[in-house]
């Protein structure tokens, strides 16, 4: 399997909107997603690469494995 690597947030924005994630509120440069079921927003900086801690805290708040990711990084 490859190595989460930083990218944009535009295209870690796709990934949650395939998960099943909506848009709520921005904040300044932080982006808010939100899905029934999860228990606290997905929060996504606006930044031209999003550093890996904070994507693999992303996944694990909602309840996205590594596999997952990478199949919707794809589409």
């Amino acid at each position: 399997m490859p190595k989460i690597t930083p990218i944009h947030w535009k295209k870690l924005e796709k990934v949650f909107f395939l998960a099943g994630f909506c848009f709520i509120r921005q904040s300044g440069s932080h982006r808010s997603y939100f899905k029934k079921g999860i228990l606290r927003p997905i929060v996504i900086p606006t930044y031209a690469e999003v550093p890996v801690i904070i994507i693999r805290n992303n996944l694990k708040t909602a309840g996205i494995s590594r596999e997952e990711y990478f199949n919707l990084l794809k589409k």
